[in-house]
């Protein structure tokens, strides 16, 4: 019983260690994804009726309270390592299992709507774009080429390959007349990249979070089952 109870207290730190530095990723990945130039970009030019604004915060408050409870519990499941202490690997389990129940609605939410963040994106874009074309004074302009910018493309372009003059004078002067510079592929391409890594990062924090319980516990139960073992045949006079 000694020897497991040694295992689970070395596999456990271990497991602390990997989930306190998915901790510090998440929190940092929420700080870009809320703060990153691309996204607040966009999240400052869509209106009221499109879904990215709410969508922008959400991830952020969600990532931070994620990473807090991740760093909470790899604290509690080292210290209830050190110390042996029911009390706290029940509090560590606890912050597993809270970790693991939003995990699965944030993973569940990431495939069944996979092209909402992108749909409200584009949208954007395409009403910066056409306030732009119906009128050339608009204050639109800034706004479309600070986009242009950002993702080094160059408007929207025709089956036809004719690029306006607006496009002409909102793009960077390498963009002009660049076809593989297609804002709408710029953008789907970099959110391609975005989500995969974020889904990578919630693949493995469900894994460390479900291997995680299963050693708070089963530290739980080797803690009680050697406190009784120690305790048996011991007699008080009274």
């Amino acid at each position: 019983l000694s020897c497991r109870i040694r295992t689970t207290k070395c596999q456990l730190l271990v497991t602390s260690l990997c989930v306190m530095l998915l901790g510090l990723s998440i929190a940092t990945l929420s700080a870009v994804t809320h703060y990153g130039l691309h996204f607040t970009l966009i999240s400052n030019i869509s209106l009221e009726s499109n879904s990215y604004r709410v969508i922008h915060y959400t991830a952020f408050y969600f990532g931070i309270c994620l990473s807090m409870t991740l760093i909470l519990a790899a604290l509690l499941s080292s210290a209830a390592t050190v110390r042996e202490s029911q009390c706290l690997s029940t509090m560590g389990f606890f912050c597993f299992a809270l970790a693991f129940c939003g995990l699965i609605p944030a993973a569940c939410w990431r495939y069944m709507h996979s092209t909402e963040v992108e749909d409200s994106m584009m949208d954007v874009y395409d009403l910066v774009y056409e306030e732009v074309r119906r009128n050339t004074s608009s204050f639109r302009r800034h706004e479309l080429t600070a986009i242009h910018e950002a993702f080094l493309c160059c408007g929207k372009h025709s089956p036809y390959g004719d690029t306006t003059k607006v496009e002409q004078e909102a793009c960077p002067p390498s963009q002009v007349g660049d076809a593989e510079q297609d804002c709408l592929r710029k953008i789907q391409d970099f959110l391609k990249k975005h989500m995969d890594f974020v889904s990578t990062i919630l693949g493995v924090t469900i894994g460390f979070m479900v291997y995680g319980m299963i050693l708070t516990s089963f530290l739980w139960f080797s803690i009680h089952f050697s406190s009784n073992l120690d305790r048996k045949g011991r007699y008080i006079l009274r």
